[in-house]
């Protein structure tokens, strides 16, 4: 049986695949905070509030697909445009509602690691096949 924190990392690659897939066309994906346009094995799945959030860490509305430099190394992965540009994607008032959900705290249990993982590794496979990409 798969340790809670091997479940947390295996959830973590799926859901970042998912992220990166997910508007990906031919394989190319585009920064969610520069623009720059890459394959989405070179990109990362940007979180507008912090992985260490999980409250937040696995919601499709706070990830984004980011370059490293946007994501790594201009501070905070760019957060203020992240949360710009989430407003402008999802509607005002979206990038306070996550900030206030990154503060509630959840508990998450086994099985809901298990059937995320399980959702997202599909979405994946569907997604590789019907934008027929590698």
């Amino acid at each position: 049986m798969k340790s809670i924190s091997k479940l947390k990392k295996d959830l973590d690659k799926w859901f970042s695949l998912y992220i990166r897939l997910r508007h990906s066309t031919n394989g190319l994906s585009q920064c969610f905070t520069c623009g720059k346009v890459d394959h989405y094995k070179r990109l990362q799945c940007g979180h507008f509030q912090s992985r260490r959030h999980h409250s937040t860490r696995w919601h499709e509305q706070n990830c984004e697909v980011q370059c490293v430099k946007c994501n790594m190394f201009s501070g905070s992965g760019e957060q203020w445009k992240f949360g710009l540009n989430l407003d402008a994607k999802y509607g005002s008032g979206t990038s306070r509602e996550l900030e206030y959900l990154a503060r509630q705290t959840v508990k998450r249990i086994r099985t809901e690691y298990e059937s995320d993982i399980s959702y997202y590794k599909a979405c994946v496979k569907n997604l590789k096949t019907e934008k027929g990409i590698e």
